[in-house]
């Protein structure tokens, strides 16, 4: 029986292998500390955290996330450890709330691996806090238990690391923001929920059931000129009285309605029913395809999950239970300890046997409903070989999301999940044209990895092309070498641009001059509440900037000015996609660290850097290219050409 715990209060352990469950609704940091009897952390080296996940018995999330697993092995803490402290501390610098005061209570719970829950504890009453000890494990007179704690810091982790006598607490507190903000620029964001506005929760009927999903919305399109007040991002710059801008459909439910009827199951008693698209919470069919790949997404992460803690519990057994056998010696020979061995290794192979069907069972549905949710995606979900893209036309509306990329994981590579991005984009592209690590055999030559990266660029501009409506989104292109003409042919002989690529370092100049002119007075605008004033001539739809070989051709005020559009720019409809090698930029030393952390690296071949938001294992990231041969990029421009010609007419 789950024991909820008040603080101060505390509850008996009765395992020593634990999961630590940590929900926060908003990415958080999630780290621990080993304390001895008088609760002193005698050594950074004491302190788990995402630049240093593991320390023996414990092991803690590699980056901040609005849903954490910690795991614990009481047995195995080094000696003289008497107290296992959860810290809980909102990342600095993120944009994100400062205070606990801005986010619902933490949720902490204890469960064993078998995800019976322990004891839980809501940490409630925290005000201007920034960091928390949420709960403590503590060993008295032998017995281990759990006391739930609640004590939060005001002046954030330096002083909760101070308070526990850990010797240069700030120097070490600085250390875990870096390796917080580096773990943030290679996540995928979490889906913010569809039932924001009201408050809801989204609910997906496949077999993860409901979930929370109680993120921000994201930052509202800017209004063309002249949009009817029932379209999608209806509205003007400033309200009628003045205030604050309502981005809200005027025709959108404010709540969610129910998931789909179920279907008749043509499966026989206790088979999971047949997989049908659509089949989650959402007031369109797009908002169900879409929580749909996000659920199959969190399912599979959490399935993965779940086998690696069985496999990783089943080698941490074998290993005690042989060392307990074999303690004496004269019983690590003979047919004893050959008995020992083998009881051992058969209970291993039993538990890995166990994981692994219940593995390939999780697997096999989620293929299944992959396999029907493939097919039945909008083009702005949809791969470039799917059907869909030859029906195309220029849609009247902007999609919630767009597909940049697939993801999976090593237990089953053929599973694929859609890599979607909300639009209007709340953070800019960056596409590594370095060499990859988890692929060294793929493209190792540096002119051919540029290309690739181009081509990745390119196939990306027209996707966001192909999904916006006419006149609503423009593409400009910073090409200071000239190197990449042949890439960017497509883009130039379709009339997608309004002007061809800028060359050198006065195109540089030019272009970002024209951008950060357009962010400053739309910006005022808004401020300022005077949308008429805005020159007749401003395109209000959204900009895409796409600099090939940064940072060749940029000085320090381009340097400048880039960083600007990247941090101001998303706001008011402007962002990047940058084209680089990182190692290539080295030169300006950290000058430039801001901005790779601002922006959401891909890559041109697979390469596995990427990180779920909830359990935050490293996915292998796919880009979407077209088929070799096929023409359906060449389509797809023509029919952007001929809408883009007819709305400037």
């Amino acid at each position: 029986m789950t024991a909820e715990l008040v603080r101060g209060q505390n509850h008996p352990l009765p395992r020593t292998r634990l999961e630590i469950r940590v929900s926060a609704g908003k990415p958080i940091m999630a780290g621990a500390t080993l304390a001895d009897e008088q609760g002193r952390v005698t050594s950074a080296e004491w302190v788990a955290h995402p630049g240093s996940p593991q320390l023996p018995g414990l092991e803690v999330s590699r980056q901040a996330a609005a849903d954490h697993r910690l795991a614990v092995d009481l047995e195995a803490l080094p000696q003289g450890v008497h107290r296992v402290n959860v810290l809980l501390a909102l990342p600095l610098g993120s944009g994100g709330p400062a205070s606990f005061a801005a986010l619902a209570a933490p949720f902490v719970a204890v469960t064993g691996l078998d995800g019976a829950e322990v004891a839980s504890y809501t940490v409630t009453g925290l005000d201007t806090e920034s960091a928390v000890v949420a709960l403590e494990l503590y060993r008295r007179q032998g017995v281990w238990k759990v006391r739930a704690v609640g004590q939060g810091y005001a002046g954030g982790l330096a002083d909760m690391l101070a308070d526990q006598g850990v010797a240069q607490a700030r120097e070490l507190a600085r250390t875990i923001e870096n390796a917080v903000a580096s773990g943030s620029a290679r996540s995928v964001a979490a889906p913010p929920s569809p039932t924001t506005q009201s408050g809801g929760r989204a609910v997906r009927t496949g077999q993860a059931g409901a979930r929370p999903e109680n993120l921000p919305p994201t930052t509202p399109a800017l209004p063309s000129p002249g949009q009817l007040p029932g379209s999608r991002t209806g509205g003007s710059l400033t309200s009628d009285g003045g205030g604050p801008v309502d981005y809200a459909h005027p025709r959108r439910p404010t709540t969610a309605p129910p998931p789909p009827p179920p279907t008749a199951s043509a499966a026989g008693p206790g088979q999971p029913a047949p997989p049908v698209a659509g089949d989650a919470n959402g007031w369109s069919m797009e908002e169900r395809l879409y929580n749909q790949t996000w659920g199959m997404f969190e399912d599979l992460a959490r399935t993965v999950a779940a086998y690696r803690s069985a496999v990783d519990f089943a080698e941490s057994r074998m290993e005690q239970e042989l060392d307990r056998a074999l303690a004496v010696p004269r019983s690590r020979i003979g047919a004893a300890g050959t008995r020992a061995r083998e009881q051992a290794r058969s209970k291993r192979d039993q538990l890995l046997s166990q994981a692994q069907a219940a593995l390939d069972r999780d697997l096999a549905q989620l293929m299944a409903e992959s396999q029907v949710v493939e097919v039945a995606l909008p083009p702005a979900f949809a791969r470039w070989d799917n059907p869909v893209w030859h029906g195309y036309r220029v849609p009247m509306e902007i999609p919630m999301a767009v597909r940049v990329g697939d993801l999976h994981l090593p237990e089953r590579p053929e599973l694929r999940i859609p890599m979607l991005v909300r639009l209007p984009l709340e953070r800019g592209l960056w596409i590594d044209s370095g060499r990859t690590t988890s692929d060294p055999g793929a493209l190792v030559d540096p002119a051919q990895l540029r290309i690739r990266a181009m081509d990745t660029a390119v196939a990306l501009a027209v996707r966001l092309l192909a999904v916006y409506p006419a006149g609503e989104f423009a593409v400009h292109v910073i090409d200071p070498a000239g190197s990449a003409a042949g890439p960017l042919a497509p883009l130039v002989r379709s009339g997608a641009l309004d002007e061809p690529p800028a060359p050198g370092a006065p195109g540089v100049a030019a272009v970002l001059a024209r951008l950060t002119q357009r962010v400053d007075l739309v910006q005022m605008a808004v401020r300022g509440g005077a949308a008429d004033s805005l020159p007749a001539d401003l395109d209000t739809g959204e900009q895409l900037l796409i600099v090939n070989d940064f940072p060749h051709g940029f000085d320090d005020r381009a340097l400048t000015q880039l960083r600007y559009l990247a941090d101001e720019g998303p706001s008011v409809g402007v962002h990047l996609l940058l084209v680089a090698d990182r190692e290539e930029a080295t030169e300006y030393g950290p000058l430039l660290d801001p901005l790779w952390r601002a922006l959401l690296r891909i890559t041109p071949t697979p390469d596995d850097h990427l990180a779920d938001p909830w359990v935050g294992h490293a996915w292998t990231y796919e880009p979407l290219l077209a088929p070799s041969g096929s023409q359906v990029l060449q389509q797809v421009l023509g029919e952007v050409g001929k809408a883009r010609r007819y709305w400037l007419r």
